[in-house]
């Protein structure tokens, strides 16, 4: 991947920057600080895995994720740790209860009212109307974290930071989810994201934003493994792997899981498609 620019280098250092110093110092003494957050290049000539089933162990240096539907997806660590994204409530007939549960409230298929409470930590990527909300989970093996975005409102206007991409730090790998993206990102956001290896990202169209804009976002992203979700009758889809299949590889896969390393991933960007599947016994 070539080396931004000066100019998109000393803004990306200034926009983080001044991310850092709006922190209270204490929160800047005892946080873990993100390794994706970096301006400096990726490590070169890495490769992916390939699946195995959600109850097989996840070989060490590796995350599991799967495809579960809609804009789910299962993360899972070597040690044990289960995060799902845009939390329904549902995840198949499985009796899991994962460890970490995301949501955005753009629709009821991204978030639930009454998440199990045995779930340990349920992050919402909302607050309080336009004021956002930040979150920084240490898990010890995964960091979560997220960077809001803004969201249409229901009456046509614009709910600032109503929703947020999350972003998983584990083994070595930032793993983005762009959740209900309604927006080409800023610089800022960009640099708050940082380097992303594993990117989610919303190929529909329309319910979240046009498909140029979208091919945009992951074009700039340039992320290693990038995984369309968010679509319905899969005309989305081929209208997305047909935007991006003249810069970027595309592989489709039969089942709903891989297995990354940051040792192994892509020599360059590949779009893998994924087969959505709710876990089951």
């Amino acid at each position: 991947m070539p080396r931004p620019a000066l100019a998109q280098v000393t803004a990306y250092a200034l926009a983080l920057l001044s991310l850092l110093t709006a922190l209270p110092a204490s929160a800047q003494e005892s946080r873990r600080p993100s390794h994706c957050i970096a301006i400096a290049d990726a490590a070169p000539g890495l490769q992916y895995l390939h699946k195995a089933a959600w109850t097989d162990p996840v070989p060490e240096y590796s995350v599991r994720i799967q495809y579960l539907g809609h804009a789910a997806f299962l993360i899972q660590t070597r040690g044990g740790l289960n995060a799902v994204t845009d939390f329904t409530g549902y995840i198949g007939n499985v009796p899991m209860i994962p460890d970490v549960v995301t949501m955005n409230h753009a629709h009821s298929s991204h978030w639930t009212a009454a998440p199990d409470p045995a779930i340990p930590h349920v992050l919402e990527g909302w607050g309080e109307f336009g004021q956002g909300i930040d979150h920084y989970l240490d898990l010890g093996e995964m960091l979560v974290r997220n960077v809001s975005t803004d969201i249409r409102s229901s009456y046509g206007g614009t709910e600032e930071r109503g929703n947020s991409i999350f972003v998983f730090e584990v083994e070595g790998l930032c793993i983005g989810h762009l959740g209900h993206l309604h927006h080409e990102p800023n610089d800022e956001q960009y640099a708050a994201l940082g380097r992303l290896d594993v990117l989610m990202v919303p190929v529909d169209g329309g319910y979240t934003m046009a498909l140029d804009g979208m091919v945009r976002v992951v074009e700039r992203l340039r992320s290693s493994v990038i995984i369309p979700m968010h679509w319905f009758s899969g005309t989305s889809l081929e209208r997305f792997v047909a935007d991006v299949s003249d810069t970027f590889p595309v592989e489709r896969r039969d089942g709903p899981e891989i297995e990354v390393s940051l040792r192994e991933l892509p020599a360059q960007p590949t779009v893998i498609v994924l087969q959505p599947q709710w876990l089951r016994e």
